[in-house]
């Protein structure tokens, strides 16, 4: 016999059964009190059992509902704390919790474990991005979501966030990546040679052309292109790039055969092509183009909470083992990075060559610190001075960078970095809160 069900939402369920519960009630008091009205009886004692009756019989169907319903949930909450996977909270947050009901601590407990399963999806699909940070993790979103298509996507950010990690990730994550990936860098070609590279050339098109070229187009039909640095792009050759994004066809410089184009392309500036627009230095019509679907990296003073993560993914890949003090850690978190991850690296690596086993803060480039001894911080190391940059945003800046230092050794513990810092745990919460740090992100 066929099995025949039907799947109806509890929205519509629970509901339905309480307004069922009411108007039976109704119905059967109304009846009562006719019954014995007509028989010249008072109803009210009647009515009254009538009504405890029902008034049990709801609080048990309702404690059936509730247990039905919640028991899945406080088992989850159960073995989640078993695990350990939360993250240890203050006593201000303890003192909320316990103010809150029980949706209130199953709220804050979802909240947790999706924010952790946020941040392992985040490694797990892109092992070669490190950051854990809120803005990386809203950046991970946008690739998944965009690299399902063959839109093109737009990469803005300053120079060295990591543009073509990001737009090798999104050819990865799409259905073109068993497809070949090509990066061209726009600035490092000479003008008179970009076109050749793009599209390819004839034998004889110009004085060197002694054979045909396949240019970069033509080899990575079928999967992705990713242009770096368009802004720098020779106005005259945007045109023939705008018809390659419009015809998905092109022509080799000197050819008059078109050759058909399946690609997908993803370009990156650190420039703002929207006052080049203005300034009539690039195409308005490319420019609509190119920017379907833009994606902003942040720089790396906006995400401090990784930069732990970045150096200690650096000091892997070198030759030797060496580790980082914690004044030099303090130095490098409270630097503006200009440069971004690429200076980061830079001066990891060269500080890996100089230390024995250890990078200490004399191991660090002289702009980054004046005074290793006592870890003050240089000059350098932050904004010019203005209104707004006063000795008390300095002194912000590097106790930020402490509390970030102290949350890395105890692997987000906020107990553990308190003694660290010798101070207590309850003013480490509130200076957490006040310097707005991500606390999350150092959980293990």
């Amino acid at each position: 016999m066929k099995d025949i069900r039907f799947n109806i939402s509890l929205y519509i369920i629970i509901p339905l059964i309480i307004a069922g519960i009411a108007v039976l009630s109704t119905i059967a008091a109304f009846n009562i009190t006719m019954y014995f009205s007509e028989r010249g009886q008072n109803p009210g004692q009647y009515v009254f059992s009538f009504g405890m009756i029902m008034m049990v019989a709801s609080f048990i169907i309702g404690l059936l509902i509730a247990r039905r319903l919640l028991g899945p949930v406080e088992q989850f909450v159960l073995k989640t704390e078993q695990l350990g996977i939360l993250k240890e909270l203050s006593p201000e947050e303890n003192k909320n919790i316990d103010q809150k009901d029980d949706m209130g601590k199953y709220t804050l407990v979802f909240e947790q474990v999706t924010d952790l399963l946020s941040r392992v999806d985040s490694q797990r699909m892109f092992p070669n991005i490190i950051g854990q940070s809120r803005a990386m993790r809203g950046v991970f979103n946008q690739i998944v979501k965009v690299a399902a298509t063959d839109s093109t996507v737009l990469i803005l950010g300053e120079t060295g966030t990591g543009k073509e990690l990001v737009a090798k990730s999104l050819h990865e994550h799409s259905r073109r990546s068993g497809k070949p990936f090509v990066a061209l860098n726009c600035a490092a070609i000479p003008s008179g040679l970009l076109e050749s590279e793009l599209f390819g050339h004839e034998k004889g098109a110009f004085t060197s052309a002694d054979s045909r070229k396949m240019g970069k187009l033509e080899f990575a039909n079928g999967g992705t292109v990713f242009l770096d640095e368009i802004g720098d792009m020779p106005y005259e050759t945007q045109a023939k790039v705008l018809r390659v994004l419009q015809e998905s066809q092109f022509e080799r410089v000197g050819g008059v055969r078109p050759i058909h184009a399946d690609i997908r392309f993803i370009a990156a500036t650190n420039k703002d092509l929207t006052k080049m627009v203005e300034d009539g230095r690039f195409r308005q019509d490319l420019f609509f183009r190119l920017n379907v679907f833009s994606i902003q990296l942040p720089p790396l003073k906006e995400r401090k909470e990784d930069i732990p993560a970045i150096i200690e993914s650096f000091l892997s890949r070198q030759n030797k083992s060496v580790s980082i003090s914690t004044e030099a850690l303090q130095v490098l978190s409270s630097y503006q990075w200009p440069g971004n991850v690429r200076e980061l690296q830079n001066v990891i690596e060269s500080a890996a060559v100089l230390a024995a086993d250890e990078i200490r803060p004399v191991h660090l480039p002289g702009h980054l610190t004046r005074d290793w001894k006592t870890g003050a911080i240089s000059s350098n190391d932050m904004e010019p001075v203005s209104d707004s940059q006063n000795l008390d945003n300095r002194l912000r800046e590097l106790e930020r960078a402490m509390i970030i230092e102290a949350l890395t050794r105890s692997d987000g513990v906020q107990v553990k970095a308190a003694k660290i810092l010798g101070i207590k745990e309850r003013s480490l919460w509130h200076r957490i809160k006040k310097l707005d740090i991500d606390a999350k992100s150092f959980k293990s």
